[in-house]
């Protein structure tokens, strides 16, 4: 078989793949009525059985930097099996237009806006079906929940899913299941120390149920196996887990086997389809330098390119001013790409000094902007509208559009920088990987650093390592085919600003 038909068959595998994933995801709507409502300013969607049965409600929360969508495997499964989920978007999350207000951290700041707006959702919600109420929340929103089910008496069960909250008691909230990644550890141990509560004497064990139902004091802790913070979202076991739980607080009688919406591993081919699609895409580009172009350095000496920006930065950003914008962490990942990128600069001008830069003729030049900008029509095309749909909120709403170009000063500086110095003839190998490490690292230091106001960013690392590895293959196509680094640098710094800008939460002020 020729080159070309190799990949011929790839394109033909990957247009395979997106047709046979969007096809198993729609299924996950089998006999469910989906239709979206605004709850005074909240956006909201409301999941009900097909056949128009009224069975308990259950309104369901999203995590930190997340959106409704986030949770729409827990809503389909529910409404598949006779209950009615109604999802929403918190302030300053997705597309709600209002800020979130008040300390992230109070108690009655932030955490009581959020606990206001899950009450008066919750309020809404109880007309749509027979009068019973449980609640679940992921990670942030699991302190809201169980808040809010502590405050309101005819919650009959609540699930926290990643959970961390200091106000869980032995009898509070009351029928409390816990579900967490198996590869969340510190959660795991959380978990089993609030189970703990209502086992005492006897050391709480996983997947054991305590107390009971009828007295509201049931407990349980359930670890979804090989899944995380974000993807436990996703894993059947935690689907059936909590429907578990919800048939148990309810007394529910099943007939037949439950129907549980695995959409986890066909979101995984829809995006592997999408990728496929852009390695052969790819060798349509035009060759804009040749030889290729970029810094070129071996190991010897690239290795101050990465180890001094890695360390300067978090350390000049723990004294200067980043709180320039009104979103939450954000304005310290776009000043942190943005001085790293400064200072890789400022140190492979330093590396290749008296050298000519080959950066390569037709960097700017029309040709490599249209390349550019087709690349980000791809992205736009492959990634955000899959991402949107089927994952979290990706589309930016008026306000987040400003904020994507404010981001995009950051992100322009970092990928430029980083593209030149890891690409050209002689560049040190795996040099791409390890300066996407060494930036991975400057965030760790500068959590450290700074750890009360960049707590967020532990939850954010993984996502932004995932894209690194996602856009990284994005780039090396590119860069084969063009042979010049300011391609990808352009649409990859556009997919980390729009990235950032329509997911990290909304501040007021």
């Amino acid at each position: 078989m020729g080159r070309t038909a190799i990949h011929l068959a790839l394109a033909l595998l990957a247009f395979v793949a997106i047709s046979v994933s969007m096809m198993r995801l729609e299924s996950a709507k089998t006999d469910v009525s989906i239709s979206a409502t605004v709850i005074g300013d909240i956006p909201a969607t409301i999941f009900r059985p097909k056949d128009g049965a009224l069975g308990p409600v259950v309104v369901i929360a999203h995590g930190f930097a997340g959106s409704q969508q986030l949770m729409q495997s827990f809503a389909l499964t529910f409404a598949r099996n006779g209950y009615v989920a109604v999802t929403f978007d918190f302030l300053g999350h997705g597309r709600n237009p209002k800020p979130l207000g008040g300390s992230i951290t109070a108690e009655d700041g932030a955490t009581k806006a959020l606990v206001d707006e899950t009450a008066a959702v919750a309020a809404f919600s109880r007309k749509l079906g027979d009068g019973r109420l449980a609640v679940l929340g992921h990670s942030m929103a699991s302190d809201i929940v169980v808040r809010f089910a502590e405050g309101t008496p005819d919650v009959a069960a609540t699930i926290a899913v990643s959970m961390f909250s200091p106000v869980v008691t032995a009898t509070e909230p009351k029928n409390l299941l816990v579900i967490v990644g198996d590869w969340e550890g510190m959660l795991k141990r959380e978990a089993l120390r609030v189970v703990g509560l209502a086992s005492a004497p006897e050391e709480p064990q996983p997947s054991v149920t305590y107390g009971g139902f009828a007295a509201g004091t049931a407990r349980r802790a359930a670890f979804s196996p090989n899944v995380e913070h974000a993807s436990v979202l996703f894993s059947q076991a935690s689907m059936r887990e909590a429907l578990g739980w919800l048939d148990a607080a309810f007394a529910v009688a099943r007939q037949k086997p439950p129907a549980i919406a695995g959409r986890g591993p066909w979101i995984m081919l829809l995006i592997a389809g999408c990728t496929l699609l852009a390695s052969q895409l790819a060798r349509m580009l035009p060759r804009l330098s040749s030889p290729p172009a970029g810094a070129g350095l071996a190991w010897r000496r690239l290795w101050p390119a990465l180890l001094v920006p890695a360390i300067a930065t978090p350390l000049l950003l723990r004294v200067l001013p980043t709180h320039f914008l009104p979103v939450l962490v954000g304005d310290y990942l776009a000043a942190h790409f943005l001085v790293y990128g400064l200072l890789t600069g400022l140190c492979l001008l330093w590396l290749r000094r008296g050298e000519p830069h080959r950066f390569g003729r037709g960097a700017i030049s029309p040709a490599t902007i249209v390349a550019a900008l087709s690349v980000a029509a791809f992205y736009l095309v492959a990634l955000v509208w899959p991402i949107d749909s089927f994952v979290t909120s990706f589309v930016p709403t008026p306000a987040r559009a400003a904020l994507v170009l404010a981001m995009l000063v950051g992100t322009l500086a970092y990928f430029l920088a980083d593209e030149w110095a890891t690409r050209g003839p002689g560049s040190a190998r795996l040099a791409f990987p390890a300066s996407k490490l060494a930036f991975v690292v400057s965030l760790a230091i500068a959590v450290a650093l700074d750890l009360e106001r960049l707590f967020f960013l532990i939850i954010i690392v993984p996502v932004i390592a995932l894209f690194f590895v996602i856009f990284g293959a994005f780039s090396a196509w590119i860069y084969r085919a063009t042979g010049q680094p300011v391609v990808a640098a352009l649409a990859n710094a556009l997919a980390f600003a729009w990235a950032i800008g329509v997911t990290f939460p909304l501040l007021d002020g």
